[in-house]
Order: C-alpha cells, then structure tokens, then sequence
C-alpha cells in the first residue's frame, strides 16, 4: 500500500471494514477484533492510527512486539485458527505503521478463546447472543439451512393425498403402505430427519395444517382504499394459509381479484385482462415463498393499495446480494430444499434467478428495497393509471 492510498483510507473514517488503533497489548482483545471481521465480511485493522485518523505511528520495537502479538492471537486466541497478513509501512515523522488485514472466513463462525462469537456492526463490534442471529451465521456459510431444520410433526401430519399426487405425477410411484418404508422414504428425499419428524420443507409442501405446526408462516393480505398504509379502513382482507402451493393459489386469487381489469379488444362479456400482467405476480410471489427467510417467525405480507401493490418478506438479502444483483438476475439459495421440489412443478418456478427477470420485462414499473435495520425485503409494483 502506497502513502497516497493509505491517507485515502485513512481519510475514510473507521466503518464495519476499517478500524483504528493506537497500539494494542491484550492478545484476547485483539482476537475479539479479528474474529468480528472474519465472521463479517473481512477488514483491515491499522495500528498506530489514534481513533481520529492522526498517524502517531510505531516504534520498531513496538512493531516487534505487535507482529508477535497478531501471530499469537491469530493461531491461539481464536477457534478455528485464521490466516492474516501484515504490510509495515514507513511514516513521514520516522515512525511506522502496520497495516493488518483479516480475510473473511470460511469456516464461520470464529470464536475466542472464551467461546465468545462476535459480528461486525459499523465500526464497532457486538456479541451473538440469539439462537436466530447464530442459525444465520450458521446459513451464511452453508452450514444450515431453515427448510431443513426439524419440526415437531411426525409422519402421521402428513397429507397422504397430496403427497400421493407428488410421487405419482413426478415418479410414477406409488406411497408406502408401511410406516417405516414412507418415513425412510420422506428421510431419502431429504423432507424428514433421522428423529422421525418432518422438517421445514416437508411442513410446508406437504403436511396436512402447516399453519398448525408453524403458524407464522402464512401470508397476510389486505386491500386498501387510500395509499396510506396506516388507514384503519380496508376494502378487503386475507389470512392466507395452507401448503405452500395452496397460500400461492390463494394469494394470487385475492391480487388478482384487487387489480382493474381492462377490455381491449375483447368482447363485452370478457373477463377482461388485469391492468398488471398476471406473470409479474406469479414470479414475485413464488420468489418470496421459496426465499424468505424462515429462521424469523413472520408472515409475509400482501398490501393492494390505489397506486401500488408491495410484498414484504421476512428477511433481508442475505450474503453479498444486492437490490442491483437482483435486479440483473442474481439470486441466492436460501431454501434449497424448497426450491429443488418447486422446481418439480409444486409452483410455477422457473429458475434460480430468472423470475425476477421475466417480471421486469413484462413490467418494468417495479422497485426493490432491502430494508437491513428493519430485516424486510419490499418488493413495489406500480399500478397502470386510469
């Protein structure tokens, strides 16, 4: 790192990728920083900077002594053992800087020698301490996924009628007539766990009440006749819940039922067609059935108001995906058992990805938020006018 690049950075300010220190002696508080970055997204810790940006520097001695103290807190002070690397780099009044950088982890999540994991939060770090904030560490990394995390419904929740529809029409098989073979079964297609329960992904596609076992995880939608979204009033609402193909069936019913429909050139006694193609809803509402994030116990919501319609989901982007990302077509895994038996005409999902694509293009009028504080995904589509 040249002067020039380093006074840059420095003239940035301490953010959740940058921090400063004057020195450091306590190899436990200096593992507690590298830990942070590398159950975040990585960062550089510059030493011999004060909390304002001044370079006081280091002596060389100092710089000894540090060095030593980075290479022990990074092999002994932290579980599991991280890889970092120094640049020393020579100051104006003599002195020294170095220049630590910690890559993010890839074998999240880090702890310190005392157990403690600790995150990233702008320029300062923070303590996991809820089971939820840990699954999603856990997920980030691949480790563990909400689809496949047990329930506390055995095979006997499971709606045999739809289940049955599945493998005839998918496999051409026939259910089980035994228990043990429909639970090995179910266990082999990855929808229950070795304790005999369905988990998540088995609740949702295929149990006789999910809302019964997760009552959460339903969608709530309700019309409105202003655009504001506190109005006491509404002209139509909906507690939608069921199987995951019975809440899209439903939600899409009640959109479809809250938008204006237009003639053209149809004939007059012609349903007419709805004033935002029937698509846009289809791809929207899958992606927020397969992608929400199911660790937060949330119902995704429906808003119809005169000017727009917005589904909010549980959950914002998760990992490096950005509304940008998004909208370009990159997507993230984040239920894949959910998503490999969607994928198998549960719903109309056509790729990882591409559903958002295909919804721009047959209507470009529509705007994504990841609302990170507030832990939300809104997606907005504009209505026509007139």
């Amino acid at each position: 790192m040249d002067k020039t690049t380093l006074q840059s950075q420095i003239a940035l300010g301490e953010d959740s990728k940058r921090q400063f220190k004057r020195d450091m002696t306590n190899a436990d508080a200096l593992a507690a920083e590298m830990a942070a970055f590398s159950n975040s997204e990585g960062g550089v810790i510059y030493l011999g900077v004060e909390d304002n940006g001044t370079l006081t520097g280091l002596s060389t001695e100092d710089v000894a002594r540090l060095n030593q103290l980075i290479s022990n807190a990074a092999s002994q002070h932290i579980r599991s053992p991280i890889i970092v690397q120094t640049e020393n780099l020579a100051l104006d009044n003599g002195r020294l800087l170095i220049v630590l950088t910690v890559p993010k982890g890839l074998d999240k999540p880090y702890f310190d020698r005392n157990g403690v994991i600790w995150l990233k939060t702008a320029a300062d770090k923070r303590r996991v301490h809820s089971k939820e904030e840990l699954r999603r560490l856990f997920q980030s990394t691949d480790l563990v996924h909400a689809d496949e995390v047990p329930t506390t419904a055995r095979v006997d929740a499971l709606d045999r009628y739809s289940f049955t529809d599945f493998l005839q029409k998918t496999y051409s098989l026939d259910l089980p007539e035994k228990e043990p073979d429909l639970l090995r079964l179910l266990q082999n297609m990855n929808l229950a766990g070795d304790g005999g329960f369905l988990n998540l992904a088995g609740v949702l596609l295929f149990s006789k009440r999910p809302d019964w076992i997760k009552p959460a995880f339903i969608i709530k939608a309700v019309s409105l006749p202003t655009n504001a979204l506190h109005d006491s009033q509404y002209s139509d609402s909906e507690d939608i819940a069921g199987r995951l193909r019975e809440q899209f069936d439903q939600a899409m019913a009640f959109i479809m039922r809250n938008l204006h429909k237009r003639q053209g050139d149809q004939g007059f006694n012609s349903v007419g067609e709805p004033e935002v193609p029937r698509i846009v809803f289809e791809e929207l509402l899958v992606n927020a059935l397969i992608h929400r994030d199911y660790f937060i116990s949330a119902p995704i919501r429906v808003l119809v108001f005169p000017e727009r319609i917005e589904i909010i989901s549980p959950g914002h982007l998760p990992n490096h995906l950005t509304v940008e990302k998004v909208r370009a077509g990159n997507s993230n895994l984040r239920n894949p058992i959910l998503a490999s038996f969607v994928a198998k005409n549960i719903l109309p999902y056509r790729g990882l990805g591409s559903g958002i694509l295909r919804a721009l293009a047959a209507w470009p009028n529509i705007d994504f938020e990841d609302q990170r504080d507030a832990n939300l995904f809104k997606v907005t589509v504009w209505r026509s006018k007139g």
